[in-house]
């Protein structure tokens, strides 16, 4: 006689097989009727239809390798493009993604809990976007994670001993490449301009970074950054600190700012419409809507560090982290300057409009 808790077992077992008759997609969108509906008609065939003989045995072949992946959120239209990287050779490899929001650089304890359910979902692997690079508690989650699964730095840095990999670009060169441009343009000696930076929190890993690179590529320039202005990325807290930079420097030169700073700056001076007083626009890294302004020449430059491909390579290199391989140091594309203007934003591939990835 089976006892209560296989009983229970079994119960989730085949209320966990009717509910994946569905795809996630159709679950999710489907009203609760159509959805009540569709789940009675699998519940019938489940009953009705004897289990074919192939798939009742082992065939050995191999299960589809598990991958999850953990990014800060996707209200930065960067990580949409990291996604697709990402969905695209999941397909091209038949892996199984498990992707989640932590939702923002200020949910830390929420990453750390993603930490574990990664573990208990059986993913072979772990692609983290981390919201700290060196908060004492996330590393020490990773370092715990380590002992039980590879885990790879995706895009932010991650200051955690024996990750598997990191997967992204230096960010200081990104702020470096910025620096460089305006120094070209505004070269120490020349009239004395002034910008404000809208950026990520201290806390990222990649702000900090960035900023150290930018202010390097400035030494040899007549522009002086007067104010620097935080906040998580998502675009209603960036487009706050923009407004904050305007109306405290009217007058300022340059907005240089992350991919959704300039999107909404772009969106705020459209409002005023051909005031002279406008700052020039210049983004820190790529989004769709940056790479509209550049083609409408409202962003004057971007640095390109190519998110698809950086997706694409950190699933590669979590499949051969299953395998034991490791992979030190850091991994990924060439980043180049993109200006408006310029033949290279022809080189710029994002993700499709319609993209989203599929959330657990």
């Amino acid at each position: 006689m089976a006892t209560a808790s296989t009983r229970t077992v079994r119960t989730v077992i085949k209320a966990k097989t009717l509910r994946n008759c569905l795809p996630k997609r159709a679950r999710r969108a489907s009203g609760f009727f159509a959805y009540a509906r569709i789940l009675a008609i699998c519940a019938v065939a489940a009953f009705l239809m004897p289990m074919s003989p192939v798939a009742a045995q082992d065939t050995g072949a191999p299960a589809a390798a598990r991958i999850c992946v953990i990014v800060p959120h996707f209200k930065d239209e960067y990580w949409l493009s990291v996604g697709f990287g990402l969905h695209t050779a999941a397909e091209e490899t038949g892996a199984e993604l498990l992707t989640y929001e932590s939702g923002g650089y200020h949910s830390l304890e929420r990453q750390i809990e993603l930490l574990d359910i990664c573990r208990a979902e059986g993913a072979q692997a772990i692609l983290l976007g981390a919201v700290s690079a060196d908060d004492a508690r996330l590393i020490q989650a990773v370092v715990e994670t380590e002992k039980h699964v590879p885990v790879l730095a995706l895009v932010n840095a991650l200051d955690a001993p024996g990750l598997a990999g990191w997967v992204g670009v230096d960010w200081r060169k990104m702020g470096l490449a910025v620096g460089a441009f305006l120094s070209s343009r505004h070269p120490k000696g020349s009239e004395p301009v002034r910008a404000v930076l809208v950026t990520g929190p201290t806390e990222s890993g990649w702000g900090p970074i960035l900023d150290s690179g930018l202010a390097e590529g400035l030494k040899n320039s007549s522009l002086n950054i007067v104010e620097t202005y935080r906040a998580d990325t998502g675009l209603r807290e960036q487009l706050r600190q923009v407004e904050r930079a305007l109306a405290e420097y009217p007058d300022a030169d340059y907005l240089i700012g992350s991919a959704p700073a300039v999107e909404g700056a772009m969106a705020l001076l459209r409002r005023h419409g051909n005031d002279t007083r406008a700052p020039r626009l210049l983004a820190t890294y790529i989004s769709h809507s940056v790479l509209r302004g550049l083609k409408r020449g409202q962003v004057e430059m971007v640095p390109f560090d190519d998110p698809i491909a950086q997706g694409r390579l950190g699933l590669k290199l979590a499949l051969r982290s299953i395998e034991g391989e490791r992979f030190p140091g850091l991994s990924g594309p060439r980043t180049i300057a993109v200006e408006a203007g310029s033949r290279t934003i022809d080189r710029i591939g994002l993700s499709p409009s319609a993209f989203f990835p599929e959330l657990e």
